[in-house]
This record gives C-alpha cells, sequence and structure tokens, in this order.
C-alpha cells in the first residue's frame, strides 16, 4: 500500500497568525520523506480559515524542490475556478521540474463563499468540471490545448514546456455525488475518497463507477485512494479524547466553511445530493449525531487500532493508497508532530509490507 501524507493549513478562528500555521504544517511536510511516506499533498481552498493553500500546485512546486524522490498529489485542485489551459501549463511545468513526481487530483468545489468569491456561477460547476476536465488531460497527453465544448471554447495552442509523460494512471477525482463519479468512470479518471458517508452507500457507488468505467474504457480501473483525518497515541483512550476533540472540531470547521447549515444547495442544480446534509443537520440532534458520525468514519485509536481501520478501509473501498492529515482543527503542533511520528514508525511500515489490494483481496487488476 501507498502511504502519503497530507496538509491543509488550517486555522479556525485565526488563533495563530497565519504564517505560523505555514511554518508548523510545512515542518511536517518537509519530514515527510525522511520518515519514508510514498507522497506528500495539499489542498485547495480560498477565502476562509478553513484551509489556506489557494494554489496547490504552487505548494507542491515548493516541495518539488525540497525533496528528491517523494510523490506530489494535489487533493484536490478545483477546475471550475480556473481557466483550464492555465491549469495544463501549470501541470507541466510542475511535472517537468520534479521529475515525473506529480499525481493529479482534481474536483469540482462545493463552498459558495469560493464560487461567490471567483464570480463563477455553482448551477455550471458541474459541466465545466467535465468540460475543464476533458480539455486538461488531452492537453496533457496530446502536447496542445484544443477544446470546444458549451461553456469553454478554447483554439489550438501548444503546452510548453511539453508534457513530460503520459498522467495516465495518476489522475484522480474528489467525488461526492453518484453523478461525479459516472464523469469520472467515463473519463478513465480513478476516485479519491475522504470517509464521510456510510460505507453500504459508499460500496454501492463504487460498484456503479466501476461498471461505467469497464464499459467506457474496456479495461479496469484504478484502485481507489482515501485520505483520512488522522490520530494515533499508545495510549488508545487519550486517542479517542483527543480524536473527538480534534476531529469532531474539523467537523465544525466543513459546516461553516460550507454552508451545510443553510438549505441553498437542495435548490442548486448538480448539487442536490450534498443539499441532504442540511436535513439531517437540522433533525433533532442531528449535528451531535454528524458529528460522531464523521469521528467515527475517520482513523484514530492506538497504533494497532489504526492499522486495523486502514484495513477496514481497504476491504470496503479496495483502495490502495492512504493519505493521512495530521493537523487540524487549530492542535497543538507537538501533538500533531508526535501523532505523525508514531504513525510512521509503527503503523506505516506494516501497510507499505501489504501485497497489492488487487492480490490481498482477490480481485480482478
Amino acid at each position: 500500500m501507498q502511504v502519503g501524507l497530507s496538509v491543509i493549513f488550517q486555522n479556525p478562528d485565526e488563533t495563530i497568525p497565519d504564517q505560523q500555521v505555514y511554518q508548523q504544517d510545512l515542518s511536517l511536510a518537509l519530514q515527510a520523506e525522511g520518515l519514508g511516506f510514498d507522497s506528500v499533498w495539499s489542498v485547495e481552498h480560498h477565502f476562509t480559515d478553513y484551509t489556506m493553500c489557494p494554489d496547490v500546485l504552487q505548494f507542491l512546486t515548493y516541495m518539488a524542490g525540497a525533496t528528491k524522490k517523494i510523490k506530489l498529489g494535489s487533493m484536490v485542485c478545483v477546475l471550475p475556478w480556473h481557466d483550464p489551459l492555465r491549469v495544463a501549463e501549470q501541470i507541466s511545468m510542475l511535472d517537468n521540474l520534479s521529475g515525473g513526481r506529480f499525481i493529479l487530483g482534481l474536483g469540482r468545489g462545493t463552498g459558495k463563499v469560493e464560487f461567490d468569491g471567483f464570480r463563477t456561477e455553482m448551477d455550471t460547476a458541474r459541466l465545466r468540471f467535465k468540460e475543464s476536465t476533458e480539455m486538461v488531460l488531452n492537453a496533457l497527453e496530446n502536447g496542445y490545448a484544443e477544446y470546444h465544448g458549451e461553456l469553454i471554447e478554447q483554439p489550438r495552442v501548444d503546452i510548453r514546456p511539453r508534457p513530460l509523460k503520459s498522467m495516465r494512471g495518476r489522475v484522480y477525482a474528489a467525488a461526492v455525488s453518484p453523478e461525479s463519479a459516472k464523469i469520472m468512470a467515463e473519463l478513465g479518471v480513478g476516485i479519491l475518497i475522504v470517509p464521510q458517508k456510510p460505507w453500504k452507500a459508499v460500496r454501492q457507488e463504487l460498484q456503479d463507477y466501476r461498471d461505467v468505467y469497464r464499459q467506457a474504457n474496456d479495461a479496469e480501473p484504478p484502485s481507489p485512494l482515501v485520505a483520512g483525518w488522522t490520530f494515533v497515541d499508545e495510549n488508545p483512550d487519550k486517542a479517542e479524547e483527543k480524536a473527538r476533540e480534534y476531529i469532531g472540531g474539523y467537523w465544525d470547521t466543513i459546516i461553516k466553511h460550507y454552508e451545510f447549515d443553510k438549505p441553498h444547495l437542495k435548490d442548486t442544480k448538480g448539487y442536490e445530493a450534498h443539499g441532504t446534509m442540511y436535513d439531517r443537520l437540522k433533525a433533532p440532534g442531528g449535528m451531535e449525531m454528524m458529528t460522531d458520525f464523521f469521528v467515527n468514519l475517520q482513523i484514530w485509536g492506538s497504533p494497532q487500532q489504526v492499522f486495523d481501520k486502514i484495513m477496514k478501509l481497504q476491504d470496503e473501498t479496495h483502495m490502495d493508497g492512504y493519505m493521512g492529515v495530521f493537523s487540524f482543527a487549530g492542535m497543538p503542533i507537538s501533538e500533531a508532530d508526535k501523532s505523525m511520528k508514531l504513525f510512521a514508525r509503527e503503523v506505516m511500515p506494516e501497510l507499505q509490507k501489504l501485497a497489492p489490494v488487487q492480490e490481498r483481496l482477490g480481485i480482478p487488476a
């Protein structure tokens, strides 16, 4: 199994200067290669304290210069907020600078505050994401960009520096709705999962994705990647206490940033599946139940408990890559550093020893 580290630069309620948050999370990211992680990742978000990485490709370019071998992943680059031509150029440049170490994660975005800030209509996001993804992936394969769609009209131009090598097999997308998963399958893109739904629903959506992928591509889909909010301690009681404090605190920031406690997504084209969150939160005891549900989906406990939970993730999703987020919700950097190093010492080597998921679970390759 491939094991990665993700940093998200979160500063809830701005309790410390933003620069200090960057110094702290960078101190984790810069240890990743030496600790033996296979990859380092970050996210893209704008305008709030939820996460403060407005340019994930810029961050990964910095990490490319600070490292030698570790892979570099975007979790994710949100295409509807960008000119896809510029994204294709930035990806090609990063891949050239890093020697082909880039893993491309894509998404369409959900935060109203971000769409409003970029003056982009959320109602168009699904189609804009589909067209942008097609244009970017074709540009990276062909070495030139050209697209004629409903929303995007791009005359032919060359991508320079020319793409170093094919992106096939290293492109993933975060898909929350079944409709988005279908789009990704048709485009031949892998799935990036953040645990946030009942596993029964995830299993069904993944099966639907795999069926569409096989039909559209005449091949088996790549194994998913899973990202999880992670806390490890030798004392399982302390691990649970801290998980409920900090992972629960992270859930609070999700509600705030995405405004899930407001009904706007219920009436936004393409986001109806997200809008159901409002109904669940507004039900009696809904916030408490949803917090517990989210916390219990994430990865925390003693080293053995964390290993067992990641194995359960693999059983549920057939994933073959796990990316841990260790610093979030105002957690002291000393706690995050200790948790990350314990994970790297006690859990990660056992995960990296595992046979490929297809072999371990006896599934088609």
